[in-house]
């Protein structure tokens, strides 16, 4: 019989690997089908749509505050941005502008909130988790030649970057805490999640734009048909492995 408290530990566990899961396997799964409508193939959009999305993730994850600064100024500028232009909307502009001004908007933070590294090096974290994620199921995919839909890629990638992150997390914090530079940490971080605001609104905002072609929008169109079954998948595989991890000694509420 489960006791208060072990009952409230598997709850929240599960709610918040459930969620930061969601949020990595639909990122993940937006990002994916993007680069490849960019022109990347092969093990390229797998590597780099799973770090981009650890990234992003680690930060919500890890640095909130400053997660929520640059996903604000995202928003703004991009709506800004749409606004100037007339709805012609180009991504590598709006993901530029969305970016810069997250850079701005986290100096400012860094500025009035006192802060250390560490939001930046659990981004760092984050993105060597994707990397890891990533190349493991490049390689396990290659050797094996089959093609899994997003679901199952999704729900993968969230369990590794996730097993990954924890285990490295307290060993990286200790080594890069103390050398990376705390007055550029906020930035970064605002303006990288600030970039992945822009590249989302550039996703939704595609499939409505008259100023984009047809090609464009059926593009677009592939990349919101990934993106459900990426969530659900993000969700199970988030969930799943946040209780395993729990299980294993990897408590959340140990976290500080």
């Amino acid at each position: 019989m489960l006791t208060k408290d072990q009952f409230a530990v598997i709850v929240m566990t599960l709610f918040v690997w459930g969620f930061a899961g969601a949020l990595f396997g639909a990122l993940f799964a937006g990002l994916y089908q993007v680069l490849q409508v960019l022109g990347l193939i092969g093990w390229q959009p797998l590597i780099v749509a799973a770090a981009a999305a650890a990234m992003t993730t680690s930060a919500f994850y890890s640095a909130m505050p400053v997660a929520l600064v640059g996903a604000m100024a995202g928003v703004l500028s991009s709506i800004g941005y749409l606004i100037a232009t007339g709805q012609e909307i180009e991504l590598f502009m709006i993901v530029g502008i969305a970016g810069t001004a997250g850079v701005v908007a986290g100096s400012f933070y860094a500025w009035m909130v006192t802060g250390g590294s560490r939001p930046l090096a659990e981004t760092l974290t984050g993105l060597l988790a994707g990397l890891l994620a990533g190349g493991s199921l490049a390689v396990a995919l290659a050797m094996s030649g089959e093609e899994i839909g997003m679901f199952v890629l999704a729900a993968g990638v969230v369990a590794l970057v996730g097993t990954f992150f924890q285990i490295s997390e307290r060993w990286l914090l200790t080594r890069t805490a103390g050398w990376l530079p705390g007055i550029l940490s906020a930035p970064v971080v605002a303006g990288l999640i600030a970039a992945v605001v822009g590249a989302s609104i550039w996703i939704v905002g595609g499939t409505t734009s008259a100023m984009l072609d047809v090609s464009t929008r059926d593009a677009i169109g592939r990349v919101l048909h990934d993106i459900p079954p990426g969530l659900l998948g993000g969700l199970l595989g988030g969930a799943l492995t946040g209780l395993l991890l729990e299980l294993f000694g990897f408590h959340l509420e140990d976290r500080h």
